[in-house]
This record gives C-alpha cells, structure tokens and sequence, in this order.
C-alpha cells in the first residue's frame, strides 16, 4: 500500500508489521507543521491496509519526539488561524489514536516531550529505553497541558505525582514512568527496537479480530473518562496561547536555543 504522507512520517513494512517512524532526526524530531497533519492522518491510512496486524511507532536518531518545533509554535503569535488548526489537529491526533484497531507498540528511544509522549503514552504498550524520558513542559512556556498529561496521566497513574511533574515539567526517567503506570517496561538502548519487534510478532500472530475487538473494549474507557478534561483542555489550551506570560516565555525560550 502507498501512504500520502510527507518525509517526516514513514511508514516500512515487514510482514504485517507496519513501523512507523517520526522523522525528523536533526530537530530530535520535533512536531511541525507537516509533521503535525501526518500524525493526524496515518492511522486512518494504515487501517486501510489490508495486510498490517500491528504497528510500532518509534523515532529516528536519538529521540523519540522532542515536543513542539520552537519556529512552527512561535509562528502561532501573530497567526490565530494556524494556531487553531493546530488545536483542531491535534485533537484528531488523540482521537485517531483512540479509535485506530490495530496494537500499536511505542518504542521509546529517547526523549518523549509534550505530544510525542502524549502519543506514547496513548499507544498500548509503551517500551522505553532505558535512558529515554517523559516531560511535558506546557505549564512552564505557559500554556495548559490541554493536549498532553492533564488530561491523560491521571487515567493511568497516581494523580498526586501526575501533578508534581505536570506543575513543574520535570523529566519522567524510564523506570518511574513504568512505576508510574505511563509506561509497560524498559529495554537496554540496543534492544529496545528488537524487543519491540518481538511482541509485535506475537501480537500479529494472535487472531485479528478478537484482538481488535478487546483492544476496542479497553479504549472505551478511555475515550469515556477523556471525553470531558480533553474538551476543557483544548479549549483552556487556546485561551493560554494568547496570554502575555507565554509570549515571553516562548519568546525568551526560542531566543534561548539559538
């Protein structure tokens, strides 16, 4: 099958296997534009295809997603059409993934940051490295963690240390993500890819539809318990974006990295 998506997604095939790969390796693959809209629109592409049973997804280089691209978010400033294309997107990227049928197996090769631990973290197991981490800094630049932790950590691990690392943005090493409950296990930096590729082959063998279909059942408490901080999120997300205090923190935070 041919998938319509820009260079910074691919998607290989082995089988019935189907990687897909965040790629961007010299940003540490930070989310940018086109990147955003392929996130938002592979899963309905790799539904489609016939012959995949199960999918990891993964980064190229060193990181897993480093968060948001600095130039792309900082553009939002002066265009609130982009920025609220970008709510609506990604928006459909946490609901594509809720729905999406197949298994999909993160392998989180390095730094997971904003909505590239958010779809970590959604997926249905999540193998970290051994010297990967989550973090999700929206408090820190300003803005209300609308698409990322606040409305996902809470469902999956204890609230009390939710709050302490969304309030704060701290990274969340591998090991007390799995202790958290945000993550399945870790794996030694060689065999993350090749334990990944191990249980997505015995998920490939099991039968297709009684998998889908308790893979359905399990998302729909997610999509239940999400329906209503995920609505507030985005909406107090938006809100954020047009406040001073996020101005100048992004500001001093891209004026930083240069």
């Amino acid at each position: 099958m041919n998938y319509d998506l820009p260079p910074e997604l691919t998607v290989t095939a082995d089988g019935p296997i189907r990687t897909v790969c965040i790629n961007r390796p010299d940003e540490l693959n930070a989310v940018n534009k086109p990147l955003h809209w392929a996130l938002a629109n592979v899963w309905r592409q790799l539904a489609a295809d016939r012959e995949a049973k199960v999918v990891i997804l993964t980064g190229a280089g060193r990181a897993f997603s480093a968060g948001g691209d600095l130039d792309w978010i900082t553009s939002f400033l002066d265009d609130p059409v982009a920025r609220d294309e970008s709510i609506r997107e990604g928006a459909q990227i946490i609901e594509e993934l809720l729905r999406f049928p197949l298994p999909v197996i993160a392998a989180v090769n390095g730094p997971a940051v904003g909505l590239g631990g958010s779809i970590a973290v959604l997926s249905d197991v999540v193998l970290m490295s051994e010297t990967a981490y989550l973090a999700d800094p929206h408090v820190a630049v300003g803005l209300v963690a609308g698409d990322g932790g606040a409305a996902f950590w809470p469902l999956l691990g204890p609230i009390l240390r939710s709050r302490q690392y969304l309030y704060t943005g701290d990274r969340i090493p591998a090991a007390t993500a799995v202790e958290l409950g945000l993550a399945s296990q870790t794996s030694s930096p060689e065999d993350l890819l090749a334990d990944a590729q191990r249980l997505a082959q015995r998920f490939a063998a099991q039968p297709a539809e009684a998998l889908q279909a308790t893979k359905r059942v399990v998302n729909m408490y997610l999509s239940q318990a999400l329906a209503g901080p995920m609505q507030a999120g985005f909406a107090a997300e938006v809100v954020t974006m047009q406040s001073d205090e996020h101005k100048a923190r992004l500001l001093a935070i891209r004026a930083k990295a240069r």
